[in-house]
């Protein structure tokens, strides 16, 4: 069971790892494992059978807004390796359903079904509806391209995503659904932004205390799906960036 646990992001300071550059490795990659076994959210996952961290900005997001809740549908787009269909998986419940897709192979998560599909193709909402048996009470994105380091770059390709993520969203939703996804620092594009507003209750910026520090990501989370030509209710709150907790 994934559970309501202690941000392991607290608690007791532990020693530092000291990692040294070995003969033929780069230092890149000796920074990345000093950041791995010096990260309590790595170990955390490890501990409880979860597949990658970023199991916790899930687990984080939730628990603040609640849209994981027992006997829901929910697909996970961008689902590799897994984690964040383990944690949907164990807070729906055994009468909830969990739909996982991605592109790339993904090795199976119990009681949940992983397609593996591109869901810019035409059959893809079809498919996951039909994997659902329904519309999708909440739809996850934590997709990602690859990082090129050119900042610029690296934020259009994930609003692209994004924007994928949501075309999609807007097809599947049930009525007062919750739409999730990974943005970059300078969140949702203007043109986005307003078509949520449009289309759901509140819409906030968020970026979890699992998320690095260092790292631009944040998530947009819109709640309170209307459907894709509503006109916005008087006194939706504003869009606003939330720190972490």
């Amino acid at each position: 069971m994934v559970g309501r646990r202690k941000n392991p992001g607290s608690g007791r300071r532990r020693l530092a790892t000291k990692v040294h550059t070995a003969r033929g490795r780069k230092a890149g990659s000796t920074r990345w494992l000093q950041r791995q076994l010096n990260d309590p959210y790595v170990a955390e996952a490890e501990r409880r059978g979860l597949r990658s961290r970023a199991a916790f900005k899930l687990i984080e997001l939730d628990d603040r807004f609640h849209f994981l809740m027992p006997g829901v549908r929910i697909v996970d787009l961008g689902a590799a390796p897994g984690s964040w269909t383990q944690v949907a998986r164990d807070r729906v419940g055994p009468q909830g359903r969990v739909v996982a897709v991605d592109v790339k192979p993904m090795e199976a998560v119990a009681g949940a079904t992983i397609l593996e599909l591109d869901i810019l193709s035409p059959e893809a909402p079809a498919r996951i509806q039909e994997a659902l048996e329904g519309l999708a009470d909440v739809v996850l994105s934590d997709m990602a391209s690859p990082a090129t380091g050119h900042a610029a770059t690296d934020h259009l390709r994930v609003v692209a995503l994004c924007e994928a993520a949501f075309a999609f969203a807007e097809a599947v939703l049930a009525p007062d659904g919750t739409f999730l996804a990974k943005v970059l620092k300078g969140g949702t594009e203007g043109e986005l932004l307003n078509r949520m507003k449009q289309c759901f209750r509140t819409v906030r910026h968020v970026k979890p205390a699992a998320s690095r520090p260092e790292s631009a990501e944040s998530y947009v989370i819109a709640q309170g799906f209307k459907g894709g030509s509503s006109t916005p209710d008087q006194g939706v709150p504003e869009d606003r960036e939330e720190e972490p907790r």
